[in-house]
């Protein structure tokens, strides 16, 4: 591996740069409108707490106040039951249910921090899919910002 400089933004990560640099495409881990949902055995109907439209999740994930921007992921049927909740909880955009590890988590947050990096994504709300895409940026582009 290369030596880093000392104000290296993945010092305290798994994973470097380059797990992360490019486009990444995470299937099937939004809140859309075939996410499952609990049905009660006795009535066949889902539970109201457990009905919701993608246009629901995505008002509600935008509306965390957080600097961070965040993404309507799919609650397990048992978070759902356990909890009464929604079939969707919010999250940062590289959060590990959605990046698949902890790693890729820590590495996605270290390049959005940074100004060395570009990071942008686009939920796909529809398919379910998540999209994260990483650049380095250049000196110019940073003594722009």
């Amino acid at each position: 591996m290369s030596e880093q400089p000392p104000d290296d933004p993945f010092e305290d990560c798994e994973l470097g740069p380059d797990a992360i640099l490019g486009t990444q495409i995470y299937e099937d881990v939004l809140f859309t409108d075939e996410t499952e949902t609990p049905v009660n055995v006795l009535t066949g109907e889902t539970p109201d707490h457990s009905q919701a439209s993608v246009d629901e999740a995505r008002s509600f994930a935008a509306g965390i106040d957080s600097d961070t921007p965040q993404i309507a992921l799919q609650a397990s049927i048992g978070a759902q039951i356990e909890t009464a909740s929604k079939p969707y909880t919010a999250a940062a955009f590289f959060h590990f249910k959605a990046t698949g590890s902890l790693q890729r988590h820590r590495a996605y947050h270290a390049a959005y921090e940074s100004e060395a990096f570009a990071v942008d994504f686009e939920a796909d709300y529809e398919t379910g899919d998540l999209t994260i895409t990483v650049e380095k940026v250049t000196q110019s582009e940073q003594d722009t910002s």
